[in-house]
């Protein structure tokens, strides 16, 4: 039995492998006709005309890393936060009604998400944040430009409250699995609240929580509608934070219906493919990453 279950688990391993391989190869091989036509000059150009058949997307490499390090930045920290809440300071009996609520978030379809951002998010973002930051910062080339509500910052925001209860979910059950002699001793040595969590807690839990960040920038960089509702969908390039954008996932959801030629469909289909590879990419960095903070 024990040589059966260990070649059993070893196949269902090995079919998680082949279907990755077996993705990589559908995506290359759909994606081959504009590989062959546009070569690397696909990921550097700027251009995307589907009229005149000259496809470039880092527009949307851009834009998707981008709104995805504003999400992290934003939802990071707050999400960090609310973790260490629930865990260290908030009394029992609040601790599992605010989790629920919390982890309710991420049930939230993504479409619904993008409904709230147009109709509530875009307009107190033309108001205020943006409106202020173009009215007071705009010399800074990051705030330059007129506020329309829909654009990068936006979009970083909506991608933020998405992988907020990712992050503290996750963050909350790593906290959790910290021993507790680590804060008995903390406390015992004469160390404040604070300085129990940041010098006896958060080394201990570091790798967990940077992990936690991972999987929240895994599903930013692949989040689609509620993005494609407010960036506003211009394949431009801008130094500003308030000027509209696009993703990767965005133009995939817009375009891909709309596809009339083969080499139109074959570079939507390429830049899929670079979503895919950006995203192995991401995860092969973070587990390296998470290596190293372990042999800290």
């Amino acid at each position: 039995m024990d040589r059966i279950f260990r070649h059993s688990t070893r196949i269902f391993a090995l079919m998680v492998i082949a279907l990755a391989v077996a993705i990589f190869a559908g995506l290359l091989h759909a994606a081959m006709p504009a590989v062959k036509q546009f070569g690397f000059r696909f990921i550097t150009g700027r251009t995307w005309d589907p009229v005149e058949q000259n496809f470039g997307a880092l527009p949307f490499l851009f834009g998707t890393i981008v709104s995805s390090a504003l999400a992290l930045l934003i939802a990071t920290p707050v999400g960090l936060g609310v973790a260490i809440f629930l865990n260290e300071l908030a009394p029992r009996r609040v601790r599992a009604p605010l989790a629920f609520v919390i982890d309710l978030l991420a049930a939230i379809p993504s479409v619904v998400y993008g409904l709230w951002g147009i109709f509530t998010l875009v307009p107190f973002m033309r108001e205020h944040p943006s409106g202020w930051l173009a009215r007071h910062l705009g010399w800074i080339p990051l705030f330059r430009g007129p506020s329309y509500g829909v654009g990068m910052l936006t979009g970083g925001v909506i991608l933020a409250i998405m992988i907020l209860p990712t992050i503290s979910s996750i963050s909350r059950e790593v906290l959790s699995a910290v021993p507790n002699t680590q804060r008995e001793g903390a406390l015992a040595l004469g160390s404040t609240r604070w300085e129990m969590v940041r010098h006896a807690v958060l080394p201990y839990a570091k790798s967990g929580i940077f992990g936690a960040v991972v999987l929240g920038l895994g599903r930013a960089l692949g989040e689609t509608m509620a993005v494609t509702m407010v960036i506003g969908n211009r394949p431009e390039i801008s130094a500003s934070l308030l000027a509209p954008s696009y993703t990767m996932a965005s133009v995939l959801a817009n375009e891909f219906a709309e596809a009339t030629t083969d080499l139109y469909v074959s570079a939507l289909v390429e830049i899929g493919l670079l979503l895919f590879v950006v995203t192995i990419l991401v995860n092969i960095g973070a587990r390296l990453m998470v290596r190293k903070v372990k042999q800290a």
